[in-house]
């Protein structure tokens, strides 16, 4: 499980192709069930690592695994965190209907986000969301989905996401 982290580590350090390596041989040397619980959260780490390192349909598919895997075993723990990361790689490939079915995951994934009262992940979801927005020139949209959701904070505010969101505001502006 270390050696997992170590690669998602790397992955977020920005060294996608050898974060993506140490994942896979992490996921690959420990049984499913050893980690059940934290397999999805791997995979769709291991699936960004992959669209990181340029390998996209790779990243694709096991992102379907971890999305297939998730409605198959009801573990809904981190199911919007899986569709909000499922939007960002359909941004990165761009394919023409990529980009409104990127829309779709991330309001999908602030639903599920909304459903189980989880904060962080509707801060992520709506983060992504508003930044698709922006890059579209649809500002009001984007400060509109935004701005509630981080005003919902009391504390945490010099964490990553807390930080990228308060960014992202003050673009808006």
């Amino acid at each position: 499980m270390g050696q997992c982290f170590e690669g998602v580590l790397l992955i977020k350090r920005g060294e996608s192709g050898a974060g993506s390596r140490l994942l896979r041989a992490g996921l690959d040397r420990v049984p499913e069930a050893a980690f059940h619980h934290h397999t999805n959260f791997f995979l769709a780490e291991l699936a960004e690592g992959l669209g990181g390192a340029g390998r996209l349909a790779e990243g694709f598919v096991v992102m379907e695994r971890a999305l297939a895997r998730a409605k198959r075993s009801e573990e809904g723990w981190c199911f919007a965190e899986l569709l909000r990361k499922n939007g960002e790689l359909l941004l990165v490939r761009a394919a023409p209907t990529d980009v409104a079915n990127a829309e779709e995951s991330f309001r999908q994934a602030l639903e599920w986000a909304r459903r189980q009262d989880a904060l962080s992940w509707e801060l992520r979801s709506a983060t992504s969301l508003a930044r698709l927005y922006h890059r579209q020139g649809r500002i009001p949209q984007a400060r509109k989905g935004l701005a509630p959701v981080y005003q919902r904070f009391t504390e945490g505010f010099t964490t990553a996401d807390l930080l990228a969101a308060k960014a992202l505001l003050d673009a808006l502006r």
